[in-house]
């Protein structure tokens, strides 16, 4: 890479130093002596390639001298000066000589290129590694993209099937719900009927003769449910009852029963209670005997 961007400007600064030190001899030649005209020639040549050296060499030590950069120009510019004056001077050939005056300035701005290109090179490993980085961000990518629609996929799917599911089951629902319908609609008009009660009574007369039973279907209608008994009502025992009956028991026998024997014969004559109360019951007893007794 390095000789595609030097080469060429090698060849232009060339050409370019051969065509001033030309000009410079077939426009002074008639009006001094060759060697003056060949020393100014090679003294514009030389300036130019001086200072090009020697922004070659601040470059190659990652230096630079914008006074060198500039005394570049201006030779520059001077050489594109007299290859420009003596286009206009020339008696023929006046578009061909214009055509390459612009050489020394083009081999200087090729030399600017050049100079980018080093200041912005990376070696081979670097670039190998820039490389290998971006291929990696490009797998991650196109990875995170598979896993993505992947994950929407499988998500789809699921979806697809949850709605399919939730419409089987409301399809069941309603068909359940039509027959049960139907069937408390026959119901209610067999309750309803005036043929009904016949028909049963006239089942049911020779079994029970002078009895006219009364037939009462089930209602399908709104239940109200039962109030809970309040504490102390029922076969619920108070306390005092309970320890009472805990210490009869357990003196039934001599020597005391064990808890365990107590409780046994305690469900078995049919009393309730659960069995904190009736553990309760028990520690009482045995810690209080006195208050239990009659």
């Amino acid at each position: 890479m390095k000789a595609r961007t030097v080469l060429p400007a090698v060849a232009m600064t060339a050409v370019s130093m051969v065509l001033t030190l030309a000009v410079v001899m077939m426009w002074l030649g008639t009006a001094m002596p060759w060697p003056v005209v060949l020393v100014v020639g090679l003294g514009i040549d030389g300036g130019w390639l001086a200072t090009l050296a020697y922004e070659r060499r601040l470059a190659a030590q990652g230096d630079h001298s914008r006074a060198v950069t500039a005394v570049g120009w201006t030779f520059g510019a001077v050489a594109t000066g007299v290859l420009v004056a003596h286009a206009l001077t020339a008696d023929h050939s006046r578009g061909a000589w214009l055509a390459v005056a612009w050489l020394p300035v083009a081999a200087k701005a090729l030399w600017l290129v050049h100079g980018l290109w080093e200041r912005t090179a990376l070696t081979p490993v670097a670039l190998d590694a820039i490389a290998g980085i971006q291929q990696e961000a490009r797998d991650e990518a196109a990875v995170a993209r598979a896993r993505l629609r992947a994950e929407a996929s499988t998500e789809e799917t699921r979806l697809t099937a949850v709605t399919a599911a939730g419409a089987r089951v409301a399809r069941v629902q309603a068909r359940t719900a039509e027959t049960l319908a139907g069937a408390w609609s026959t119901l209610e008009a067999a309750r309803r009927g005036e043929d009904t009660g016949r028909a049963l009574t006239s089942v049911t007369t020779r079994v029970t003769p002078d009895v006219t039973p009364t037939w009462e279907l089930p209602v399908w209608g709104p239940s109200e449910p039962v109030a809970a008994l309040p504490p102390g009502e029922g076969n619920t025992l108070s306390d005092a009852a309970l320890d009472a009956l805990v210490d009869e028991i357990r003196h039934s026998e001599t020597p005391a029963l064990s808890y365990r024997e107590m409780a046994i014969r305690f469900r078995a004559a049919g009393h309730s209670a659960s069995e904190v109360r009736l553990r309760a019951a028990w520690k009482r007893v045995v810690a209080y005997p006195s208050r239990s007794a009659p």
